[in-house]
């Protein structure tokens, strides 16, 4: 009998805000541009349905499928990178977000883990969710995302220009 060891990444943090307006900017491709550093992220987000995350040029930066979706509640994501080919060769992993009422606030989990050990992909989150999810939090306790910088590292760990 193998066992194989997962790469995880988890990140906590409590927005206030509740959890169907949380969901909306998790979802809404004109809402993840304010926060994302301008990328949208695309779906119908229906369990089987296709999921991509977009640059504003249009290339494609992340794919998947959405494996589950409970509006409000949680969102579970396949998910490959598409532009960095050590990335991509490592396959899909799976995104899980989880939104939990607590008093006025959401507690947001992200956990992104890939089976396998020492992923590339997980290494390159692990330095990009933080900045995704601060620029969240920032746009819907005060109604604007962090500051763009004339060039932001995604959470693929490839830079783009902020346009």
């Amino acid at each position: 009998m193998t066992s194989t060891a997962a790469s995880t990444f988890t990140y906590v943090t409590f927005i206030r805000t509740t959890p169907e307006r949380l969901w909306s900017a998790l979802t809404g491709p004109e809402f993840t541009k304010q926060y994302w550093f301008g990328m949208r992220s695309e779906s119908d987000w229906k369990a089987g349905s296709p999921w991509r995350l977009v640059f504003p040029d249009g290339r494609v930066a992340d794919t998947g499928e959405v494996v589950e979706a409970v509006p409000s509640k949680r969102l579970v994501l396949r998910w490959r990178n598409e532009l960095r080919p050590e990335l991509k060769a490592e396959g899909h992993s799976r995104c899980t977000i989880d939104l939990e009422p607590a008093g006025d606030t959401v507690k947001l989990t992200i956990t992104h883990v890939m089976e396998r050990a020492a992923s590339k992909l997980i290494e390159a989150v692990s330095g990009g969710w933080p900045k995704v999810l601060s620029s969240l939090k920032s746009l819907l306790e005060t109604g604007t995302g962090l500051p763009r910088i004339h060039e932001v590292q995604s959470c693929i760990g490839t830079e783009a220009k902020a346009s």
